[in-house]
């Protein structure tokens, strides 16, 4: 009856360590994904070997670009935080003059999910009033966030702007 009992034990905890090293990474993981989320990086760079700018066009879009600034989003049909992106951006480009938003489907416009490497949404791009992408963020923003990537590109909105 000794025989059975040790080697049962070792193999339970093995198992044990095993899952709680899994259950480790993925919190890390986790954490890090999301601080990651909704944050603005700089805008798309072009691919290497190839003269495309990372811009949008008034034809791409299906509707003109704002005077000041234009936020886009690229959202999905299934995409849970697609809803509230939706809202605090358009909250944005109405309290900011100048600014409009734009949802693109990424589903009907894989095109453009393409040649701007959307891999997840939503997707966030702040555009300038030429259609050139200033930044860009992944995830649900936060309102707070938005405005600041704006100050980049429409006076008076960024952190020190009347606007917040």
């Amino acid at each position: 009856m000794d025989g059975p009992a040790p080697v049962l034990s070792m193999g339970v905890t093995g198992g044990l360590i095993a899952l709680a090293a899994a259950l480790l990474a993925a919190t890390v993981l986790g954490v890090a994904l999301r601080r990651r989320a909704g944050q603005f990086r700089p805008g798309t760079p072009a691919r290497p070997g190839r003269a495309e700018t990372a811009a949008l066009t008034e034809a791409d879009l299906g509707r003109g670009l704002g005077k000041q600034a234009t936020l886009v989003q690229f959202s999905t049909a299934f995409c849970a935080p697609c809803r509230p992106t939706r809202q605090i951006l358009a909250q944005v480009a109405d309290m900011v003059d100048g600014v409009t938003h734009v949802e693109i489907d990424a589903a009907a416009r894989l095109d453009l999910v393409q040649r701007l490497r959307i891999s997840s949404t939503p997707t966030i791009l702040v555009l300038d009033p030429d259609g050139a992408i200033v930044t860009r963020a992944v995830g649900l923003p936060r309102k707070a966030d938005v405005i600041a990537a704006l100050g980049s590109v429409v006076p008076g909105s960024g952190p020190d702007g009347a606007v917040e």
